[in-house]
């Protein structure tokens, strides 16, 4: 998996402070994670394929966290676009989409797929043989969801030397990498861990932005690779956090101590801080893993 940020801060942007949108590659997939404003501009500054993107997961409809989609798919309409795209996010995104198309007289030649949600359990939204898709239901001042990433099972590796030891014709090295026994070529039933070795673990990444301090999330996100949980306020501004239903760096941490996830990636900070060295600080108070989400940098998960 590698994560690259293309905006985590959030209300207004600014000329070095975007609003949020990530790219999240995994398994051949390319998946855009909110689209603020200027994502598009965003995604050509760190050379992000256009094409690549089929798939785009809108937490909420809050400005900072979908004004660039209308943008970004008006572009699609000009570069020629022929792919299908299929936005996820909440109910009234698909009249908020066609009517700006309309108006504008603006129809797509390429099929727009609009997957509206309005559940507040989680819902699984993609599924194919290697990654699921799942909302994580958030509590913010409008109907948010946050999403799960995740890895199925991997394949076995094989153990080359073993299984020639075993006899075993190199036409079954694809059963056995799935985790099948079989037989070699004197009939003999090979049982499959004798000549295949643990799979890689599988990853998964939990994106939680925005929200309140919300613990109902955490049985979903155990165990998660890396969250990225958004850190609107230091503690200073703690009393905020009710009216606005953000977070606090430390909050935050709280949430990533009690799922016990690898990593914690801070985000969504409010301008009025000029050091955000000090989300690290506070957040570390609570949990030992922490990392500052930037514009444009990449995270290896």
């Amino acid at each position: 998996m590698k994560l690259t940020i293309l905006g985590c801060h959030s209300a207004t942007p600014h000329i070095n402070a975007n609003p949020t949108a990530q790219v999240l590659e995994v398994q051949g997939h390319l998946f855009l994670i909110d689209c603020g404003e200027g994502t598009q501009v965003q995604l050509r500054r760190y050379k992000v394929k256009f094409s690549r993107v089929k798939h785009i997961f809108i937490s909420h409809l809050h400005g900072d966290h979908f004004y660039g989609l209308i943008g970004l798919i008006s572009t699609f309409l000009l570069l020629g676009r022929e792919a299908d795209l299929h936005i996820y996010g909440p109910k009234g995104i698909k009249e908020i989409i066609l009517l700006q198309l309309k108006l504008s007289k603006s129809w797509t030649n390429y099929s727009l797929f609009f997957h509206e949600l309005d559940s507040n359990v989680p819902t699984l939204l993609f599924e194919d043989e290697k990654v699921t898709v799942t909302t994580i239901p958030l509590k913010h001042r409008v109907y948010t969801n946050g999403f799960l990433f995740q890895e199925k099972t991997k394949e076995r590796k094989l153990d080359f030397e073993a299984a020639q030891k075993a006899n075993i014709h190199h036409t079954y090295f694809q059963k056995l990498k799935q985790g099948y026994d079989v037989k070699n070529e004197k009939g003999e039933l090979i049982a499959n861990k004798t000549v295949t070795l643990e799979p890689d673990p599988s990853k998964s990444y939990a994106y939680c932005s925005d929200t309140a301090f919300y613990p109902e999330m955490v049985p979903q996100i155990q165990h998660a690779t890396a969250l990225y949980h958004e850190s609107t306020f230091l503690e200073s501004h703690q009393h905020l956090c009710e009216k606005t239903k953000h977070s606090t760096a430390k909050e935050a941490a709280v949430i990533a101590k009690r799922a016990a996830v690898g990593t914690l990636i801070l985000g969504h900070y409010s301008g009025r801080y000029g050091d955000r060295s000090l989300f690290k600080k506070e957040a570390e108070e609570i949990f030992f893993k922490v990392e500052l989400a930037e514009d444009g940098k990449e995270f290896e998960i």
